[in-house]
């Protein structure tokens, strides 16, 4: 059953079982989970079927920290959320989003990784990431290369796989989210959905350990209550913890802030293009076809990318890590800016100062210094004597590599979530985002492209010309909309929001899903793991009302 909020008189009392905030990812699979079971659901969405300005408004907030995507267009605030703006081309008139499970030492507690370390290892969650494949129809359950590559046609490139390995992206499509199984919900004889309905306020008991009911309201100015057993917050990374902290009539601090961790500890996968992969073999295209496109295997869309091996990783004390190969046939203008890039690079200075200083018969200063700049910048030397040399080469066409990066991003508690001052149309308080980084996020990156330069260079198939390193990170680091880590996972209540079942420390009824419970990110984009988790917390509450 499908109800618009706005038809509802004021301060109506709505009886239910279980009360789920947001319809997105998590919300929807939850849902879906419940669907004919002996007890009542109430599912409640912002916005409408279609995207709405006014509702998408209520995201407006200002980023304080590094540079960020505008906090109204990094979710989408209608029925099946953000599995909306699941965008990538998969044929015909289908769309999708990557999808791959977090590696198992992306669940371990690390040294060289602050605050890692989930409450489980990925041998628990496994079954649900079978669950979550099945879900996104993009069975057989298996990341592992050797069942997804084609020998002949589409091989793995031949290198050390315990230095560097070939990972597998699978592409799971929107299409069942936003059609067949958002049918399946609001046809559910046990759950009742309201459109247009906007959670203002969590109520609890005044000892403040169990929600009591849900204060929900409309742009019409009608209010209304829920009154549910239990409740679930699925609102995404941004807007839970925003719900947790506007929710301080009892603890003033917020929801489950006792000891102020709720919106600290925001992550994102760090998504920049840097580096040229040049091949030195002609047939090097034919050779990744594994890696250039997005192609299918049987009827699942699938893409190889290059990752560092676990023992790298460890060995290394590296963050986890993917790279992206991007076929590219590159035209004078773009070789020539970043032929500029790498002429002014350190190591080409170094040169011309011993080339200046020498020609007047003298030894510049810092000697040592200059030398060592050379021999860690031969590459970017080679580029800028080949370009002297010759400028006619770069008015033709070139076939290279560009290289996307996707890498995790250390739990940094200084990166977060507030409230601020300004309000929106309810009179409640918007967010600021202040997203920060840790020099580790950088520091790795450059040593992961480096270890894969090298064994590529190993090889014989090619060399990567880099244009970062540690002390000038790019300047167009994004993210992905993943928004993570900002109600985190632990089982002591001093250093997680929630614990191993999602539940809300101190509080009796009140659940979290969705990326906002992730203590850690990995690499791996995390609709996958969502999924995953939203099943498993559907299987626990199922039992808690029994």
């Amino acid at each position: 059953m499908i109800v618009n909020a706005r038809s509802l008189p004021q301060n109506q009392v709505v009886e239910t079982d279980i009360c789920i905030v947001g319809s997105g990812t998590a919300g929807m699979t939850l849902a879906r989970e419940l669907v004919g079971k002996n007890f009542r659901v109430c599912l409640l969405e912002s916005g409408g079927r279609k995207a709405g300005r006014k509702e998408q408004s209520l995201y407006w907030g200002e980023n304080i920290g590094r540079p960020y995507f505008p906090l109204d267009t990094a979710r989408a605030r209608y029925f099946g959320g953000s599995t909306n703006r699941w965008h990538v081309p998969l044929g015909g008139d289908f769309l999708g989003a990557r999808m791959r499970s977090l590696d198992a030492i992306d669940f371990e507690e690390r040294e060289e990784v602050p605050f890692s370390g989930w409450p489980f290892t990925k041998a628990h969650i496994e079954p649900y990431y079978q669950r979550a494949d099945e879900i996104l129809r993009i069975g057989p359950p298996t990341y592992e290369v050797g069942y997804w590559e084609d020998k002949k046609e589409r091989p793995r490139l031949p290198l050390d796989e315990q230095t560097v390995e070939t990972v597998i992206f699978k592409f799971g499509s929107k299409d069942p989210f936003v059609n067949e199984y958002y049918d399946q919900v609001i046809n559910a004889d046990n759950i009742i959905t309201f459109l247009y309905a906007n959670v203002l306020d969590i109520e609890t008991t005044e000892t403040g350990d169990t929600v009591t009911r849900l204060q929900a309201g409309t742009f019409e100015g009608n209010k209304f209550w829920v009154s549910a057993k239990i409740a679930v917050l699925a609102a995404g990374g941004l807007e839970t913890p925003r719900l947790l902290l506007l929710s301080n009539r009892v603890q003033k601090k917020g929801l489950g802030n006792q000891h102020d961790l709720v919106g600290r500890f925001f992550m994102e996968h760090l998504h920049f293009q840097s580096g040229i992969l040049i091949p030195s073999r002609s047939d090097f295209f034919k050779r990744t076809r594994l890696y250039n496109s997005v192609h299918q295997v049987g009827n699942v869309p699938i893409i190889g990318k290059l990752g560092l091996s676990e023992s790298t990783l460890r060995r290394e004390k590296l963050l986890n890590y993917s790279m992206e190969l991007l076929p590219r046939t590159v035209l004078e203008r773009y070789v020539q800016r970043v032929s500029e890039e790498l002429v002014s690079s350190k190591s080409v200075s170094a040169l011309k100062t011993i080339k200046a200083s020498l020609k007047r018969g003298a030894v510049p200063n810092e000697m040592g210094k200059h030398l060592s700049d050379i021999v860690g910048g031969f590459d970017e030397i080679a580029v800028a004597c080949f370009r002297k040399l010759s400028e006619k080469l770069y008015k033709e066409k070139t076939n290279v590599f560009l290289l996307a990066h996707m890498t995790e991003q250390v739990p940094n508690p200084e990166s977060r979530v507030t409230l601020g001052e300004e309000r929106d149309p309810f009179g409640q308080r918007r967010m600021q985002l202040d997203w920060r980084l840790s020099s580790i996020d950088v520091e790795s990156t450059c040593r992961a492209q480096k270890i894969i330069d090298r064994e590529i260079r190993r090889t014989g198939l090619g060399k990567i010309l880099f244009q970062m390193d540690e002390n000038t990170p790019p300047p167009r680091i994004t993210g992905g909309w993943h928004h993570m880590g900002t109600t985190r996972m632990h089982d002591d209540p001093e250093k997680g929001v929630v614990d191993a079942n999602s539940k809300v420390h101190g509080l009796s009824n009140l659940y979290i899903a969705g990326p906002s419970v992730f203590p850690t990110g990995g690499y791996a984009n995390p609709c996958l793991t969502i999924i995953a988790l939203a099943v498993r917390l559907a299987d626990y509450l199922k039992e808690q009302l029994k």
